[in-house]
């Protein structure tokens, strides 16, 4: 990190709302906060922001756990906001206490009416706090009417500033923002609240989140000095957000690029969240082994400004290459899933390294694992050169010598070289046009299947 005091435990939130699949750009967001948590020992939070009743659904919620599992996120605590209404109650009536929050009565076509003239006049479009001009009696006669009050909390003029970790110095001129709306005319809640009395309750050091933020933290740092009572205030990150390759916008209501369709679609949960990660920052984006290893190329003061264009091109790519690097280790429940493994006398790990290097999906593995197991039917290309083939097979096991020994030998005896040489072979033997390394295949294939599949037997 590039900032000039320690950070001791930092604790961090992740906070989607469970109203659709969170895709890779909210990925970016909890892997933002999940490494920060990890490089100083600190705590990370999944708090479901899900005060939105009519659209928030436990599915989504139940998906949001699973895809940040399969990134490798679990969280240290899982809060949900629809059980903390009473919390938000409390610092309701606080703001109202201290003078904070105060009751308007404009309906939403009045206030819409009302910023077009301003507009039309050449001024901002802010609320011009006309409800604290109100009197009791003017407030009972329009609840009479029927209407029922929304609260706004009361801006105190002046600079808002903070020292933004990604974004550098920070400022907003509080007067020229219209104090914002924290309770609806039914009682419920808006965002903006109940955020900041979840952020003080469960001790959040460090806001971590999009750039689509900005505008609210000069809000949200008011309703923090409001309510905390002289505590810290957070400090706060806002990351450039990832975009498609044209530019557009992600969003999880589409289910584009959401982490369950990546994952179904077999893209590797590390090369997502590399690409996640470093895209849009100094770091090249590369494979990478762990999110341990990914987190030393992280660095929130290396974040660009600039939106980070994710290419979905990029990530098949680098999901094949973050394959081409994996250790065995770790992969084994992944690969008998897929019946690799089970019940055959090929060793795994030298499996493994035969053939990871082709593989674009880990459900490709499978192929070759036929093939090494069998049955496979030879294509036949060159009978007669197949029989010297066989004939010339080395004696006894194979091991990591026998391929160039075999092939040195035909090359010798036929005159053969290159293609003519090996293509047969490879056709024989594998039954593909291409593949793994056969100096690597062979052994596991065997001289008994071997010989079978130069005679043209299904072995």
């Amino acid at each position: 990190m590039s900032e000039s005091s320690p950070i001791l435990r930092p604790t961090v939130r992740f906070a989607p709302s469970p109203t659709g699949r969170i895709h890779i750009g909210n990925a970016r967001t909890a892997l933002f906060n999940y490494l920060f948590a990890c490089q100083f020992d600190g705590r990370f939070v999944l708090r479901f922001d899900d005060t939105d009743l009519e659209r928030s659904r436990e599915e989504y919620a139940a998906s949001i756990v699973t895809d940040l599992a399969w990134l490798g996120i679990v969280p240290d605590a899982v809060v949900r906001q629809s059980q903390r209404v009473a919390l938000y109650h409390a610092a309701a009536t606080r703001l109202r206490e201290i003078g904070r929050l105060y009751p308007c009565y404009e309906t939403a076509d009045e206030l819409d009416r009302r910023r077009k003239r301003q507009q039309a006049r050449g001024l901002p479009p802010v609320y011009d706090r006309a409800a604290l001009q109100l009197t009791q009696s003017e407030r009972e006669r329009l609840e009479a009417e029927g209407r029922r009050p929304h609260w706004r909390f009361h801006l105190d003029p002046g600079e808002v500033t903070w020292d933004d970790l990604v974004r550098g110095p920070c400022h907003a001129d509080a007067g020229s923002l219209s104090d914002p709306v924290l309770v609806r005319e039914d009682g419920s809640f808006l965002y903006t609240l109940p955020s900041v009395v979840d952020d003080l309750d469960l001790g959040i050091t460090h806001v971590i989140r999009g750039e689509d933020h900005v505008t609210n933290t000069a809000v949200q740092l008011q309703i923090f000095a409001a309510l905390g009572e002289g505590r810290p205030l957070p400090r706060f990150a806002h990351h450039n957000l990832l975009t498609a390759a044209s530019g557009e916008g992600l969003s999880k209501r589409s289910g584009a690029l959401s982490l369950t369709s990546l994952r179904e679609r077999g893209i590797e949960a590390l090369a997502v969240a590399a690409l996640a990660v470093l895209t849009g920052t100094s770091a090249a984006i590369q494979p990478v082994t762990s999110l341990k290893a990914l987190g030393a190329l992280f660095d929130l003061g290396h974040v660009s400004r600039t939106s980070a264009k994710f290419d979905e091109a990029e990530l098949e790519a680098l999901s094949a290459r973050t394959l081409h690097a994996m250790p065995l280790s770790g992969l084994e429940d992944r690969l008998a899933e897929l019946g690799i493994g089970r019940g055959a006398e090929v060793d795994l790990e030298a499996f493994w390294l035969a053939v990871r290097g082709n593989l674009a999906k880990l459900a490709d593995a499978g192929v070759w694992w036929g093939v090494v197991c069998g049955p496979v039917t030879p294509l036949i290309e060159d009978p007669e050169f197949l029989a010297a083939a066989k004939a010339a097979l080395p004696p006894g096991a194979f091991d990591g010598t026998s391929w160039k020994s075999w092939t040195d030998s035909l090359k010798a005896s036929t005159g053969r070289k290159g293609k003519a040489l090996y293509h047969p072979l490879r056709m024989a033997l594998t039954g593909h046009e291409s593949g793994p390394d056969l100096a690597s295949l062979l052994p596991l294939i065997g001289p008994e299947k071997a010989a079978a599949r130069l005679s043209g037997e299904i072995a």
